[in-house]
């Protein structure tokens, strides 16, 4: 469900899905899978938006906001525990969190709180599927393991719109400028990687929320 087909499979099937177009998130369905072994839902869009202040925003820009990095995510992952509730497979969701879940940042205020409102989703998403695994309320529920890992910085598209931000809406501009300029910037590709192989170990951790750094 990106905006651009970049790969190129013979098992790949790529879908366009307007994850900012709440009808259209809703209206979405996953495919049945013939006996599975692995069914993975990966939230990875998320956007920054415009970085200004509460008080200097449209209206319409914070609504796109929230409803891409939180309410997409939450209709997506209903969607697909009510689709494969009762597949026997191993079934994993893995939403894209952020530090900025736990640290205030002026100019990113819809950023910050949508991130650390999917932190909580997983969450209870996590203790729901625990619940029902204590004391289940039927025969067939097959469990589901959730996770929301922040990535860190990354050397991304969001980090070049970082640094172009108007210092009067960001105070901490010169932090991101010297990320780039020191080059502490994550590589997406290392990062990458790190969820691949985070997504071959998930027993490894008993922790919903997490950050990739953790597996280095």
């Amino acid at each position: 469900m990106s905006r651009q087909c970049s790969i190129e499979h013979q098992n790949y099937r790529h879908f366009y899905l307007d994850l900012t177009d709440v009808n259209a998130v809703t209206d979405f369905k996953f495919d049945l899978h013939s006996h599975p072994q692995k069914i993975y839902l990966i939230n990875n869009a998320g956007s920054l938006g415009f970085i200004k202040p509460i008080g200097k925003r449209e209206a319409s820009s914070i609504i796109k906001n929230y409803t891409l990095n939180l309410i997409a995510p939450a209709l997506l992952t209903n969607a697909f525990i009510n689709t494969y509730n009762t597949t026997d497979a191993e079934k994993v969701i893995v939403n894209i969190s952020s530090g900025a879940a736990r640290t205030p940042i002026d100019g990113w205020a819809q950023y910050c709180s949508s991130k650390a409102g999917l932190d909580m989703f997983s969450r209870v998403v996590d203790t729901e599927q625990k619940v029902r695994a204590l004391h289940p309320i039927d025969n067939i529920h097959k469990g589901f393991r959730i996770f929301s890992i922040a990535p860190g910085v990354v050397d991304t598209n969001m980090q070049v719109g970082i640094r172009s931000a108007a210092k009067e809406d960001f105070s901490r501009i010169e932090d991101f400028i010297a990320y780039n300029a020191n080059k502490q910037l994550g590589n997406p590709k290392t990062v990458a990687e790190k969820y691949f192989r985070f997504l071959s170990q998930i027993n490894a951790t008993k922790e919903v929320s997490i950050s990739i750094k953790d597996f280095d």
